[in-house]
């Protein structure tokens, strides 16, 4: 079962959504406070039952929220971004060289999300 690991960083606090082999999955965005992060954790357990909205495609189909959106970044490699009911982007993948990969990142995140514990990490020393 995957984990959520959820941290300070400079400017506030963020997660990452990480699998069994401890590989990140999808992070945050930077959260003012470690409520606020928790209720980012909520909301992508809630909405990872989204589809998938291939935006590399011409023509693609437009799906609901919530979903994940696959994009390509500036230098070309796959993303996805989940975005919730609201629209709002709730967590982003790492950059992925083929689509394979890219979809199995969305179906993990799909897997372990739901059910996956929160772990807060104390600051390092």
């Amino acid at each position: 079962m995957g984990k959520f690991v959820v941290r300070k960083t400079n400017t506030g606090v963020k997660f990452d959504l990480k699998a069994n082999n401890g590989e990140v999955i999808a992070t945050s965005e930077v959260y003012k406070s470690e409520r606020a992060c928790f209720n980012g954790v909520e909301s992508v357990r809630r909405n990872s039952v989204g589809a998938v909205e291939d935006q590399t495609v011409e023509g693609y189909e437009v799906q609901k929220h919530p979903k994940f959106e696959i994009y390509k970044d500036k230098s070309g490699e796959l993303r996805f971004r989940l975005k919730a009911t609201n629209g709002q982007i709730i967590a982003v993948s790492e950059g992925y060289k083929s689509m394979a990969s890219c979809v199995n990142g969305i179906n993990s995140v799909k897997k372990n999300a739901p059910d996956a514990e929160v772990v807060v990490q104390e600051p390092k020393e």
